[in-house]
Parts: C-alpha cells; sequence; structure tokens
C-alpha cells in the first residue's frame, strides 16, 4: 500500500500567513527530473488541477499531481525556518542520496 506524503501543520500555518487560499492558490509540489541528482522539487503556489491529489487542513491545500505521487510516497512536507532562510521542505523516504541544496535527489 503506499502512502499519500504528510503534510506538517507548520506548513500548513505557513500557507495560511500567506494567505494562499484566498486566491484560491495552493502549494503545489512536483518532482521533476533533472537537478544536480537526477531529480528535483518544484514547490509553488499554483491553481489545483482536476488530477491532483489535495491535501487540506484549515482551508489551506496542498496539491500533489500524478505523475510526482510515486516519487512522494511517504514524504514529510514541512516548512522551516534556518539561518539559510525560510522554506518549504521535503523529507523522502524514497530518496536515496540529495545534494547540498536539498532541492535535488536520486532514488
Amino acid at each position: 500500500m503506499q502512502l499519500p506524503p504528510k503534510v506538517t501543520d507548520r506548513a500548513f500555518e505557513r500557507l495560511a500567513e500567506i494567505d494562499a487560499a484566498t486566491d484560491g492558490q495552493a502549494l503545489r509540489v512536483a518532482v521533476d527530473g533533472g537537478g544536480c541528482s537526477g531529480f528535483q522539487y518544484d514547490i509553488r503556489l499554483d491553481t489545483p488541477a482536476e488530477d491532483d491529489l489535495v491535501l487540506e487542513q484549515s482551508g489551506q491545500k496542498v496539491v500533489v499531481d500524478s505523475v510526482s505521487l510515486p516519487f512522494l510516497q511517504g514524504a514529510v512536507i514541512d516548512f522551516t525556518e534556518e539561518l539559510i532562510g525560510a522554506r518549504f521542505t521535503i523529507q523522502n523516504p524514497n530518496a536515496t542520496s540529495s545534494c547540498g541544496c536539498g532541492t535535488s535527489f536520486s532514488m
């Protein structure tokens, strides 16, 4: 059985802070080919599409397209604030390695 990605409360809270839902936007988490490790994450605000998996809490939405979903099974989507800046992050149990930038990985 495949587990969908999990979104932390902190990530949903950040979406509420930037008021994404007011404009009908959701946080899109996608996986594209490329990057320094073979795959890279594409994290941006976008309008939900018909075939997206929608993860919702308190009116805020995170969406994953059907092509990216297998790469994100069991992943955790979070929001972190560090010295280098604040950003959405992905802890992906499917990734066998990743690069220093945190947006590229291999399987």
